[in-house]
């Protein structure tokens, strides 16, 4: 009798170290999984939903996430603006959820903040550049790999040589948002 009490105790026993190791393992593939993600993926995992972003250089903006880039997110906030944020320029996030999604693909992947500012160039959209704290605003005439040009001029004034007062080189890591109307 004692022996078989012996064997079922070191059986017990047995098991729940074989239940320790396969916890143990799987919390260290979670976390080997986790530490993968990156903030974009995050961010992606929260599309469609309202989100505040502290910024570099820059007041917090509160919108919907729409759009997130190889490089850069799209908030639709108030009063029918589109904010475009790089991602070297957010110091702090609220209101994601926990989920988080990976790229959909090769061309998702190529769609980044210089891809976008070509697209509001050729709009023509007016637009609030804000670099290093100060909001500038103007049209962008046009972007390069690491910057872009802005004809800078009032908002409400329409980009005409007589109202342009100034033309503004920009590098894109300068750059804290931009914010279209």
């Amino acid at each position: 009798m004692r022996l078989e009490a012996l064997f079922e105790d070191l059986e017990s026993q047995f098991e729940a170290l074989q239940d320790g190791d396969l916890y143990g393992e799987v919390a260290d593939r979670i976390r080997a999984e986790v530490g993968k993600i990156t903030v974009l993926d995050r961010l992606r995992g929260a599309v469609g939903t309202v989100i505040r972003v502290e910024l570099r250089h820059a007041e917090p903006v509160q919108g919907t996430l729409s759009r997130v880039g190889k490089d850069c997110l799209l908030l639709e906030a108030e009063r029918y603006e589109e904010w475009l944020i790089p991602d070297t320029a957010l110091t702090g996030i609220h209101g994601l959820g926990p989920f988080a999604e990976p790229a959909e693909g090769a061309v998702a992947a190529k769609l980044g903040l210089a891809h976008l500012l070509r697209g509001i160039a050729r709009d023509r959209s007016p637009v609030t550049l804000y670099c290093g704290g100060h909001p500038i605003t103007g049209t962008i005439d046009r972007v390069g790999a690491d910057f872009l040009e802005l004809a800078e001029h009032a908002l409400d004034a329409p980009r005409r040589r007589t109202e342009v007062y100034n033309s503004r080189l920009v590098p894109t890591q300068a750059l804290d948002a931009v914010r279209r109307r």
